[in-house]
């Protein structure tokens, strides 16, 4: 039975007439199939979709992200990859369900595969921790890593989850260090790393798999620092605004691309990825592919120096621009430089001097 999201009740009527008419058999026994009704209900369930997922707000695109029929880390790895060999253990502590790592074969090449799989049914979801990983998990994934560079092997994560696990077990294990660890060990690697944001981004249990050279992200995933209901939570005391908080923290693909946070959105098939997984998978392995080819001209310390580059550059030059913005216009209206020239080295305007630049600051903390 398919799960329908709030926004799509009128696309869930049209798709129970059309499963009815699709059936041969009515109330009577064995009836015509009528295919020209079938084509024209279909053709407007396309009609609805596109009309309907182009225009999603914040909230709902998280909602697409959280659906729970969309694919996951353990469906693309199996559709990706050839002779994936599952390792485990942190050789510390324990397994951690929540994390699939080996290695295997894409397109006939080595890689470290990492996948944060939430689950597909209860049972799963349970064993999985929802996709929420412990500090074992972590340890398992910085130990697989290390190996990979050590043998030049690129490394390829799929990121979905909705924070690190914040049990008290966690916590007594090292959960910070942990992840610390993990953000530390994808920064130093001298191999291609290649991040997918397939679903839920969040938090640092994220960014510990996602510090990469290239960060993809699926066009409806979303990729945040805490999520809309906590960030709700903190600022109003109201989990309802979730809305707000979404508009506010520039979480959906569109907006990540914009400022640099990642640098390729993955188109989805028409309806989400939960309603074409295969070709949500080649249009992955199509990406994937292409940053592998580019990386593998870059030499070891090439690849380590253009990821540093990529985290250092993030939100340097919009800040710049705009405070270069701001003090541009303010020299031109209050003609500031004649000011500074002719009185800076006056004692009796150094106060208003002052004044000014205190001025400006506020116009700039304002902008």
């Amino acid at each position: 039975m398919k799960n329908y999201l709030e926004f799509e009740h009128d696309i869930k009527a049209l798709e129970e007439e059309l499963e009815k008419l699709k059936d041969p058999y009515n109330k009577e026994g064995l009836s015509e199939v009528d295919t020209k009704k079938i084509s024209q209900i279909q053709s407007e369930i396309d009609v609805r979709l596109k009309e309907s997922y182009a225009n999603l707000n914040e909230w709902q695109k998280t909602l697409v992200a959280r659906h729970e029929e969309r694919p996951k880390a353990k469906f693309f790895i199996e559709n990706l990859f050839t002779n994936f060999i599952n390792l485990s253990g942190d050789r510390k502590f324990a397994e951690d369900e929540s994390v699939l790592a080996g290695f295997a074969l894409f397109e006939k090449d080595s890689v470290l595969v990492i996948g944060q799989e939430k689950g597909d049914n209860l049972d799963s979801r349970l064993k999985r921790n929802f996709g929420m990983m412990k500090p074992e998990g972590y340890r398992k994934c910085v130990r697989l890593m290390k190996l990979a560079d050590k043998f030049n092997i690129p490394v390829i994560s799929f990121v979905d989850t909705p924070g690190a696990y914040p049990g008290i077990g966690a916590e007594q294990r090292g959960q910070a260090e942990a992840i610390a660890s993990s953000i530390e060990c994808c920064m130093s690697l001298k191999v291609p790393i290649i991040s997918v944001v397939i679903g839920e981004g969040g938090s640092g249990g994220a960014i510990a798999l996602a510090s990469a050279n290239k960060v993809l992200m699926l066009e409806n995933a979303i990729y945040s620092v805490i999520s809309p209901e906590g960030c709700a939570s903190i600022l109003w005391r109201d989990p309802n605004r979730s809305l707000d908080a979404a508009k506010a923290m520039k979480l959906t693909a569109k907006e990540l691309f914009k400022i640099g946070i990642i640098d390729e959105i993955i188109q989805e098939p028409i309806g989400g990825a939960h309603r074409n997984r295969e070709q949500a998978v080649f249009s992955t392995k199509t990406s994937i592919s292409k940053h592998l080819i580019e990386l593998k001209n870059y030499t070891r310390e090439e690849i380590f120096q253009q990821r540093k580059k990529k985290f250092l550059n993030i939100g340097k030059q919009k800040t710049f621009t705009s405070f270069s913005k701001v003090m541009g216009d303010f020299v031109e209206k209050q003609n500031f430089f004649s000011f500074i020239k002719k009185n800076i080295f006056e004692q009796k305007n150094r106060m208003i001097f002052l004044l000014l630049l205190i001025v400006a600051v506020a116009l700039f903390l304002m902008k």
